[in-house]
């Protein structure tokens, strides 16, 4: 179940294993929703029926519970659409903060944030590490249309400073993440990641949909479904 490689690595390709009739039931029904959308895609896409039927697929659960244990909830989804009209590039980086329910002020917690309407603050590397995050390829990923990039183990470093990731980036080879249409990229929220421009001009969709071993994180932080 590529738990090992997840675990070493800090990510895998795990083709088909969503259908393709559950991804156009999908679009379907996100192209006729009344959902805010900013140039990357849709914010907090886990408050839309549609994609929270998807997070709750068997084969997402399945993967997730092999990695997070059994009691594994979706809690947050992002929708990222680069297209010749919508194109963009990120910068190497890790994926740090987390939505919750309320502010608790601890050591190791923040700095805090609002976005749309969601208490956000960045983690501490023991919250982060029960996290694990399924980008579902709507369309075919290739060279040409800005995969993402991976620098392989780097979860296992914990929060990094920008000057860290920044020599990591100088010093590690990257790995980009080909996964073709109804393929999953697993990967842990602390690898260090960044994607490219599109140079093609097909859409590239990828549904991020982020999974925690339990609601409350660290004994007293509580995750908002966003």
């Amino acid at each position: 179940m590529h738990h090992v490689e997840i675990e070493t690595q800090g990510f895998a390709v795990i083709p088909d294993v969503v259908s393709e009739g559950s991804i156009s039931v999908l679009l379907q029904r996100l192209s006729g929703a009344n959902l805010r959308r900013s140039r990357a895609g849709i914010r907090h896409a886990l408050q839309h029926p549609g994609v929270m039927e998807i997070a709750h697929d068997p084969g997402l659960l399945d993967i997730a519970r092999a990695n997070l244990g059994n009691d594994a909830i979706p809690f947050r989804a992002t929708l990222f659409e680069k297209s010749p009209l919508s194109n963009w590039l990120v910068v190497w980086h890790q994926d740090t903060a987390l939505p919750l329910r309320k502010r608790v002020e601890a050591e190791g917690w923040g700095p805090w944030s609002v976005k749309e309407g969601v208490i956000y603050a960045h983690a501490p590397a023991s919250a982060l590490n029960q996290v694990l995050a399924l980008r579902v390829h709507l369309d075919d990923s290739t060279l040409e249309n800005g995969p993402l990039r991976l620098l392989p183990a780097t979860h296992k470093l914990g929060v990094l400073s920008d000057d860290g990731i920044h020599d990591l980036a100088a010093t590690v080879k990257p790995v980009d993440c080909i996964v073709g249409k109804r393929g999953i990229l697993a990967m842990r929220p602390l690898i260090v990641h960044a994607s490219s421009k599109s140079l093609s001009d097909k859409a590239r969709r990828v549904l991020h949909i982020e999974y925690a071993s339990s609601r409350v994180v660290e004994n007293r932080f509580e995750l908002a479904t966003a």
